[in-house]
């Protein structure tokens, strides 16, 4: 009677294999979530050599390089679409799609360089972690010195890039524009070390970038960093990579605790901690979506936007932003990575075609009600 039956043992011995084999699935998936592995894929038909460097500067998957884009091209439409009307908009037409070219370039080159430094800078804190410590730094598959040669390089190319690619004098506005958001980063590593808001430091390192998008068209002797709509959007910006890198952060939360590295999620997890309860824990979180909203619907006032702003660019970012904030499990770090790789698209895609329709609109002279009416026309007969 005290023994158990074999079929019992069989059982339990199935139970047993299906959690060690969920535990090694997790694992993996942690690895991949910009720890030390990659998802399969494209890499794998590259050179070995080139393996860790991809890993290094998060370009598997791409997700770290359009977070880094999407605020240029914000910059880009944001000021073509302030500029614009039905007489200029063939001639900034040309320059609004060069220079979102030549931003995405040197969004790849900034997003190298950032991550490379993140990376040297932050390594022994990487050692301790478990989602980090298979990082390419602390395994020991890129050196501490390469690193740092990779970055400064990734830097230099990126200045050459806006110096040489954009079209004088915006080149030399754009490219003095950049300089806050390299300082900026170069600073950011640090930041977790004495503070529990290294996102906010992180959203002007990332958003920054509005202000070289909107020096890149149009008007050479604008200061975008004077304008009080380019301001608001680029606060409303801030806001919302604070929201989507506390969700990432939350991957590694219980060990950044633990090895005495800050953040926002920490903050969170006290709250939780100390018997908020899950609703109350995210209220932070709410308030800032609602001064983020609050931003791009005073930017576009500032801006006279039309309908097709506030209804996409507004309306589509509060709806996706709010979907993650109500839906993620911050205490899975597969579900917070899933939000933080696939949700920012809805929301930088949804702000990106509200400037767009709304460039489409002024370019046109179409009143907003006309522009509206045959889009829905358009769908009505698809």
């Amino acid at each position: 009677m005290g023994m158990d039956s074999p079929r019992l043992r069989g059982r339990q011995d199935g139970v047993n294999r299906r959690e060690t084999s969920t535990a090694e699935e997790k694992d993996a998936a942690l690895l991949q979530q910009y720890g030390g592995a990659h998802a399969p894929g494209w890499v794998s038909l590259l050179s070995a050599w080139c393996t860790p460097w991809i890993q290094l500067c998060r370009l598997c998957p791409p997700v770290a390089l359009f977070l880094v884009f999407f605020p240029n091209m914000f910059g880009v439409l944001h000021s073509a679409t302030a500029q614009t009307n039905a007489d200029t908009a063939s001639d900034l037409a040309g320059e609004v799609v060069w220079a979102c070219g030549v931003l995405f370039v040197g969004s790849f080159f900034g997003s190298n360089a950032a991550h490379a430094w993140n990376d040297l800078v932050d390594a022994p804190l990487d050692a301790q972690v478990a989602r980090t410590r298979d990082r390419p730094i602390p395994r020991g598959a890129v050196s501490p010195r390469a690193a740092a040669i990779f970055a400064a390089s990734q830097v230099a190319c990126l200045f050459a890039t806006l110096w040489f690619l954009l079209p004088f004098p915006q080149a030399r506005t754009a490219t003095t524009a950049a300089i806050p958001a390299v300082l900026g980063t170069a600073y950011y590593p640090f930041a977790k070390r004495h503070s529990n808001l290294p996102q906010m430091v992180l959203g002007f390192c990332l958003t920054w970038a509005i202000m070289v998008g909107s020096s890149a068209v149009g008007d050479a002797s604008r200061r975008p960093w004077t304008d009080p709509s380019t301001l608001a959007l680029l606060f409303a910006a801030i806001l919302w990579v604070v929201i989507f890198d506390t969700i990432y952060a939350h991957q590694d939360v219980v060990d950044d605790e633990r090895v005495g590295i800050g953040s926002t999620a920490v903050l969170l997890l006290r709250l939780r901690r100390s018997g908020a309860g899950a609703i109350m824990s995210r209220l932070p979180l709410w308030a800032l979506l609602g001064g983020m909203t609050a931003g791009l619907t005073t930017s576009g006032h500032l801006a006279g936007m039309g309908a097709p702003y506030y209804a996409l660019a507004v309306g589509g970012s509060a709806i996706s932003v709010g979907a993650m904030v109500a839906n993620v499990d911050l205490d899975d770090t597969v579900n917070c990575w899933l939000w933080f790789s696939q949700g920012f698209w809805a929301t930088g895609l949804a702000i990106a075609a509200g400037l767009v329709v709304e460039y489409v609109r002024r370019s046109s002279g179409l009143e907003s009600a006309s522009l509206l009416q045959a889009a829905w026309t358009a769908l009505a007969g698809y």
